[in-house]
């Protein structure tokens, strides 16, 4: 293809901060793109990137942290200068700190007033003790006690090469990569905490004015990622919820007219995991799809076919090759592989889905215990 993803990450997000600095990888994240010793500002940042046709940006995860861009392939250079720039020589100006504060305060704001968005954010909450059962982006108390001394601390001890990562998808030669990769960073090692994960299960309503749409959660906890059942849940998870010809959509929107939404997700990785459903209803049916949501698991795990397992894996591996035109997703599910520790398993995908027993869906969907947020019209 003539054009490649890259992206520059550190093994370090949300699973790694403590309960009093919650939402300070996102911060960083942030300010990353503010200016450098190089850019001094974000505006130089960005035009480096896009006025030589790419565009840029960011995410954090629980696993990871990272700064990415796509751009033409003859631009790979231009690519790599500018990322490596931004986690090796970050301004942490003062001033610009201060102001995007203020930038994540409103898309803390933005997510609670989207009832969708609000509901997702309670997923840890209802699923893990303290302190991975807080929202990635952290909280008004959390980033107001983050000063520009705790960010450059937290920035040194893990913004170094052994915890980094340089993935890059498209039109590139492996030993170019390589020669950049050594030349450009040192042997430095950080250090990246780690906190235990414990986990819980919470059943809690929370009702708001101004709303005309219940918006549900159900997740319930899964194999992690390495344990030989964690494909099966992914199998699960597509079985119920995944497009319209998934159990619960046809049910719950087609069957019964209950809801316009009907999403869910897998989100498995080596140290925690777990499936979830999403539903926007009626505030006065939520209990109802609660309960066709317990029924039809344990269809499942009554009744599943060996039939419908096959139809399910065909669609689970179909979706993986889709994924593959877009080098960004492929660049993402790269490095969340590479966090998790097995990169090359991104490759076996197809023959771990394939190797799926039926016992051990039906097993799963076995639901005994589960988590659930709705947030209500009051």
């Amino acid at each position: 293809m003539p054009v490649v993803s890259v992206a520059m990450a550190v093994r370090s997000g949300g699973i790694n901060e403590a309960t009093n600095e919650k939402g300070i990888s996102h911060f960083l994240e942030h300010l990353l793109f503010k200016g450098t010793r190089n850019r001094r500002t974000q505006k130089q940042i960005a035009e480096d990137i896009e006025k030589n046709g790419g565009e840029l940006n960011g995410f954090t995860e629980e696993l990871v942290t990272a700064y990415w861009c796509k751009m033409p392939f003859k631009k790979l250079g231009i690519a790599l200068d500018v990322l490596s720039d931004l986690v090796k020589n970050p301004l942490f100006d003062a001033k610009e700190l201060e102001k995007e504060r203020k930038v994540i305060f409103e898309e803390i704001k933005k997510y609670k007033d989207n009832p969708a968005a609000h509901v997702v954010d309670k997923i840890n909450e209802s699923l893990y003790k303290l302190p991975f059962g807080t929202p990635l982006i952290g909280n008004y108390k959390t980033l107001s006690s983050l000063n520009r001394d705790k960010i450059l601390k937290k920035f040194e001890e893990i913004y170094k090469p052994n915890n980094m990562v340089l993935c890059v998808v498209g039109n590139a030669k492996f030993e170019e990569l390589v020669r950049f990769a050594e030349k450009n960073f040192g042997k430095q090692k950080g250090n990246v905490k780690r906190f235990e994960i414990k986990k819980r299960n919470l059943i809690k309503i929370e009702k708001r004015k101004g709303i005309d749409q219940a918006n549900l959660i159900f997740a319930y906890h899964v194999p992690v990622l390495g344990s030989g059942k964690s494909y099966a849940a992914e199998v699960l998870n597509t079985l119920m919820v995944s497009g319209m010809s998934s159990r619960l959509f046809l049910e719950i929107r087609e069957k019964r007219n209950l809801a316009y939404t009907v999403v869910g997700a897998s989100e498995i990785n080596k140290d925690f995991a777990y499936n979830v459903i999403r539903v926007g209803t009626t505030k006065e049916k939520v209990n109802k799809v609660k309960e066709i949501i317990l029924e039809e698991f344990k269809k499942v795990a009554d009744s599943l076919t060996k039939q419908e397992l096959e139809s399910v894996k065909e669609q689970l591996t179909g979706n993986h090759q889709i994924s593959m035109e877009d080098s960004v997703i492929q660049m993402t599910n790269l490095l969340l592989y590479e966090v998790n520790g097995k990169v090359r398993d991104f490759y076996n995908f197809e023959k771990n889905i394939r190797k799926v027993k039926l016992e051990d869906v039906k097993n799963l969907a076995k639901i005994k215990n589960y988590s659930f947020f709705a947030l209500v019209p009051e």
